[in-house]
C-alpha cells in the first residue's frame, strides 16, 4: 500500500473509534438516567473495575499495550460520571 492509501486507512479508523465513542457516550447516558429513577449512586467501583478489567484482556487478545489501553477506559469511565452528576 502507499503512503496515501495508508494515511486513508488510518482516518477511516479514526472516524470509527470517534463513531463507538458516540455510540458509548449516548448508551452511558441512558444508564445515568435509570440510575437517576432508580436512586441508584452514580459510582459503581465493581462495574468499573469489570470495565477495567475487560479492557485488560482485550487489549492482551488484541497484542495492544494494556496500560494505553486502560488509560483511554479510565478517561471514559471518568467522562461519564461526569456526565452522570450533571445529569442529576
Amino acid at each position: 500500500m502507499s503512503l496515501a492509501e495508508l494515511r486513508d486507512e488510518i482516518e477511516s479508523i479514526d472516524r470509527e473509534i470517534v463513531e463507538l465513542i458516540a455510540r458509548r457516550t449516548y448508551v452511558a447516558e441512558t444508564v445515568a438516567r435509570v440510575k437517576s429513577v432508580e436512586d441508584i449512586p452514580t459510582t459503581d467501583e465493581g462495574q468499573e473495575q469489570k470495565v477495567m478489567d475487560r479492557a485488560g484482556e482485550n487489549a492482551e487478545r488484541f497484542d495492544v499495550d494494556s496500560n494505553l489501553v486502560k488509560a483511554v477506559f479510565r478517561l471514559l469511565i471518568e467522562l461519564n460520571k461526569v456526565e452522570q452528576r450533571e445529569t442529576r
